[in-house]
């Protein structure tokens, strides 16, 4: 698919690995400067030093997105060293196993402002730019296919995801007469790190095997749908959308 992310600013949160650090690399390859922001600044810096390698550009911008309060000057910073943000991935999460019984305040509290919190305000601070210097945007959601269906032992997560899904309509409804797109994508289950060592148990492996094609999806199968969302013309009548991409695992 031919893109215009030539010359744009994107900045993709959760960066350091899995979806984040595939998603970086893809907008770099588009030819779009990418900051990248996460936790760990080490793994940052090898990822800049990838697509740099690559002939991308990247920028690192250390947060941590439960600091909500450095969310705003994060992408200060970014607009600052780079320009005005075109593009924002919102793609950092994290995930807590437990039965509803035993959810701690902590964990729940966790969950929450990471995974829709933190996103809420990252949004509102590119899309602040994007309207300030009159230009169009594209915001893209990480969700998950937990936005539509309970999910065992994850309840937080998976309030948190169907909230982003409704956080993305509210973005279109009211940012979409700004020329600012947002869409959400919502993964089945992906081969990453924030799954941990769960599907090579005997009950991560159980469940892959009821899938459809008894497979995990990777990271890379995200790509064309990203590109998709990103893409000022390509996405230009797609907005408010969660467009799932699990291999068929919402059949099941």
């Amino acid at each position: 698919m031919k893109t215009d992310l030539a010359g744009k600013v994107a900045w993709v949160t959760g960066a350091s690995s899995g979806l984040g650090h595939r998603f970086a690399q893809v907008l770099a390859a588009e030819g779009a400067t990418v900051a990248i922001s996460a936790r760990r600044a080490e793994r940052l810096e090898a990822l800049a030093a990838e697509i740099a390698a690559a002939g991308g550009r990247a920028v690192c911008v250390p947060l941590d997105m439960a600091d909500i309060a450095a969310i705003a000057p994060a992408a200060a910073q970014i607009e600052k060293a780079l320009g005005p943000i075109d593009i924002l991935v919102n793609n950092a999460g994290l995930s807590r196993q437990a039965r509803l019984e035993d959810f701690t305040e902590a964990d729940y509290d966790a969950v929450l402002t990471v995974n829709l919190k933190a996103a809420f305000f990252a949004g509102q601070a590119a899309a602040r730019q994007m309207i300030a210097h009159k230009r169009p945007g594209r915001i893209v959601n990480i969700a998950s296919v937990a936005g539509f269906r309970a999910l065992g032992g994850q309840a937080p997560y998976s309030m948190s995801k169907s909230g982003l899904i409704a956080l993305t309509r509210c973005m279109a409804r009211e940012w979409g007469r700004h020329g600012i797109n947002a869409n959400a994508i919502c993964p089945g289950y992906i081969s990453t790190e924030i799954g941990g060592d769960f599907f090579e148990t005997e009950a991560g492996q159980k469940l892959i095997a009821a899938l459809p094609r008894r497979r995990m999806g990777e990271p890379r199968d995200l790509d064309g749908l990203l590109l998709l969302l990103c893409s000022g013309e390509a996405s230009r009548f797609i907005n408010g959308a969660a467009m799932v991409a699990d291999d068929g695992m919402m059949a099941i």
